[in-house]
């Protein structure tokens, strides 16, 4: 997917459809407002969902924007992710682009191996011994396994943000690296960027 295809994708043209859909949604609550009789709380929540749902959605679709320049394995690295999801095995998955990162990790295990989803599942098979650190991708390749990154320090205090996510943030606070993260507690799936964290569906 070039820029092109990020621009004018059917993905994209659902999700400004979906923002529509919002707003009237809005616009009918607002002009309901002045009927005191009737109680909007249900439609509020309503609204609530689809903005969740409208954020995924769109995570998505800039998560392939994002790869796309730097990857063609993208079919593969969604495929792993969701198999991982749905299994609730962690994972955390390095995608290098512009930035070098070696002076931002603790060296893991070469693999220098063709990127495949079965590969990636391998690698985070819960008594794998690499299954512990994060795989680097560079291009189409995954580079190694069990690296270390660094941990973020703005969420030491939050218990509720794992060891992974604290890494993912860490190193894209350093560098224009994008990283996956996949949740082994719920199964969630996130990406970090410029560090920030947005959680995706690769289902969708």
């Amino acid at each position: 997917m070039n820029q092109a295809d990020c621009d004018f994708s059917p993905m994209k043209l659902a999700i400004k459809e979906d923002i529509r859909r919002v707003i009237t949604e809005l616009q009918n609550n607002l002009a309901a407002m002045d009927d005191e009789n009737n109680c909007l709380l249900g439609s509020f929540q309503k609204i609530k969902e689809h903005f969740i749902q409208i954020q995924m959605a769109a995570a998505n679709f800039y998560l392939h924007c994002y790869l796309s320049p730097y990857t063609n394995k993208n079919p593969e690295i969604s495929i792993s992710v969701q198999n991982m999801s749905i299994r609730r095995h962690g994972g955390l998955i390095v995608i290098q682009r512009e930035d070098s990162l070696d002076a931002l990790i603790h060296p893991g295990i070469l693999l220098r191996a063709e990127l495949t989803h079965s590969l990636l599942e391998s690698i985070f098979f819960p008594g794998n011994p690499l299954h512990d650190g994060a795989v680097m991708v560079n291009r189409d390749q995954i580079v190694s396994a069990a690296n270390i990154l660094p941990l973020s320090d703005r969420y030491t205090g939050d218990k509720k943000l794992g060891t992974r996510h604290r890494a993912a943030l860490g190193l894209t606070e350093r560098s224009d690296a994008l990283v996956l993260v996949v949740s082994e507690e719920t199964g969630r799936i996130s990406f970090a960027l410029n560090g920030h964290l947005y959680p995706i569906n690769t289902m969708g």
